[in-house]
């Protein structure tokens, strides 16, 4: 994990060996102080050498004014530095997420995820830029010091350095349980993200069922899950910073007895002495900027390794000899295909299917019977267990993803658009399309008209969500997006399900068009949509009950005509 952390660090070599240099020199300017007292009380005062005084106050001045550059270039370029690096570490995250697969996605909530996105990495962006300024300047500072406290007086030096080892065992001790404090305090800031991001989210449903005081309480059980981590984390935090300061403060005691031991028998001198105690603040000032590095080093160690956790789990990867596919014809076969989700219960048992170029299959049957999880295989979101999906002869296995889902346009009931323009998200069908090529998509799912009525026309943006469209504008936009993408395989999960029967009406016409000359599965709720498919199956508990077309299955009498049956009589009373 160090070498991956270091990794970051190469493309701004030069900038960090200038941001070493100028620590170093910070280090050093720092330790001239008490040696420069030092020879003035010693020499200079005695002497009344006034000159030399002046001289070595004015050399004293410009140091102090080129240790302020130094910093600033050490304050400004090297929080640059740790920028870069957490936006390289930001978009190496970024893509990897979009590499992960479904299976990832499904146990990972938003809120969490943007938390080891943002939170985490500023963490460990810190630790990146000021962690080896301060091992650094510290460690330089600590040395020179105590070199030259030993020069002042060996035997003084060694008693104070005596106390170091008691510092370093303290610190050591409670190391280890700020760091568990400090982990369990991310995962719970994580944890309160996705509560957040959950709620806001939907804040419409919350408002139309007037179930604010819920959510609050929802909000209340991440908050004080926050609260309680935040207090064993700070706790931990409060009982290494208060013992490890207790032992630099038993250093200044130790100074002013063993010093004023060495005075009284004359083995030092009293302008030594005061070198001595100026030179200690000197060799304590470092020192408990080590400790107080302990702190931030357990925060990067934290966010890196949970940065790391997302950067390990394996992406969707082509499998082993997947060869690219140009336009497929879209014949479509499923072999004896069994399925479960992390190999818990299957969803799907031994599911055999064929459907023929350009025709339609319908799956109907109660929920949760796997219908969209067949739908999901085909442009293999998820492995299976066993089985094979083939298009056009090919398993799909031996596919390459992108080429895969390329000739796969896909309509749901629960329709995402991105808050940005109409035309934006029309263009995600196919991003190098000619406007033209736009509008006609946007004609062919009956949006256009509408559109051009708006003030913005195709430029209007139409919020998180597409919050400022109807559900039927949201679907029909959503269609003229697979009209663009012109796939031979289309498959449409649910898409009018959700929208009142006028609107439904006008999304079918608009679908039909759109089914024209493609290999098409539907998945369906209201059956009077899927009459006239080519052919229907009946899904439940994962097996295939019944298939053959709307005549056939009624005529069978079986599950099939009895959903009809019920439905056709709801549709009648709702007259």
């Amino acid at each position: 994990m160090f070498k991956r952390f270091l990794s970051y660090y190469k493309p701004h070599k030069k900038l960090f060996a200038l941001d070493m240099v100028a620590s170093l020199l910070v280090a050093l300017i720092g330790v001239i102080y008490p040696m420069i007292t030092r020879t003035m009380l010693n020499d200079f005062f005695p002497d009344r050498n006034y000159r030399m005084i002046v001289i070595f106050g004015i050399g004293l001045f410009l140091l102090y004014f080129t240790r302020m550059l130094l910093n600033y270039f050490i304050q400004y370029q090297g929080h640059m530095m740790g920028v870069r690096m957490q936006a390289q570490m930001r978009t190496d995250m970024f893509n990897h997420l979009e590499k992960l697969p479904f299976s990832f996605y499904d146990k990972h909530e938003t809120g969490k995820i943007m938390s080891r996105l943002t939170n985490d990495l500023f963490e460990v962006v810190e630790l990146a830029h000021h962690g080896p300024e301060n091992l650094l300047i510290s460690g330089i500072s600590v040395i020179v010091s105590f070199v030259y406290l030993a020069t002042i007086n060996l035997w003084l030096s060694l008693i104070i350095f005596a106390c170091v080892p008691l510092l370093v065992a303290i610190s050591l001790f409670t190391r280890a349980r700020m760091r568990e404090a400090f982990q369990e305090r991310r995962v719970s800031t994580a944890v309160i993200n996705a509560s957040v991001e959950s709620s806001i989210s939907g804040i419409r449903v919350t408002k139309a069922f007037t179930n604010a005081k819920k959510e609050a309480e929802k909000f209340e059980v991440g908050n004080e899950q926050l609260c309680e981590a935040s207090r064993k984390a700070y706790k931990a935090m409060g009982q290494f910073h208060s013992s490890t300061t207790f032992i630099t403060d038993v250093f200044n005691v130790v100074v002013l007895i063993a010093g004023g031991i060495f005075l009284f028998r004359g083995w030092i001198e009293l302008g030594d002495y005061s070198a001595f105690i100026v030179s200690i603040n000197v060799f304590l000032g470092p020192v408990n900027t080590l400790i107080r590095f302990m702190e931030q080093f357990q925060n990067g160690v934290a966010g890196f390794e949970r940065f790391v956790e997302v950067m390990d789990t394996p992406p969707e990867a082509d499998p082993k000899g997947a060869s690219e596919a140009e336009r497929m014809n879209g014949q479509i076969e499923f072999c004896n295909v069994t399925f479960a989700y992390d190999g818990d219960r299957n969803v799907l048992k031994n599911i055999d299917l064929r459907i023929a170029q350009g025709k339609t299959l319908a799956l109907v049957g109660p929920s949760g019977g796997g219908k969209t999880t067949i739908c999901h295989l085909i442009p293999h979101f998820y492995d299976l267990q066993q089985g094979q999906i083939r298009i056009d002869g090919k398993d799909v296995r031996e596919i390459t993803l992108d080429s895969l889902r390329r000739n796969i346009g896909i309509v749901q009931q629960d329709i995402y658009l991105f808050n940005a323009s109409i035309r934006e998200n029309i263009l995600y069908g196919r991003l190098n399309a000619t406007e033209e090529e736009v509008i006609e998509a946007a004609k062919r799912a009956n949006i256009h008209e509408y559109i051009l009525s708006m003030e913005n026309g195709y430029d209007t943006v139409i919020g998180e969500r597409g919050v400022r469209l109807s559900g039927g504008q949201k679907q029909r936009l959503c269609i003229a997006r697979v009209f663009l993408k012109n796939p031979p395989i289309l498959i449409l999960d649910e898409a009018t399900s959700a929208l009142d029967n006028t609107t439904e009406i006008m999304i079918q016409q608009a679908l039909d068009e759109l089914c024209k000359g493609r290999t098409t599965i539907v998945v369906a709720h209201r059956l009077s949509t899927i009459k006239n498919a080519d052919e229907i199956a009946v899904i439940s508990e994962g097996k295939i009950l019944e298939q053959g077309s709307h005549s056939d299955l009624l005529a069978l009498d079986g599950m099939y005509a009895s959903l009809y049956r019920q439905q056709f009589r709801e549709d009648e009373r709702s007259l």
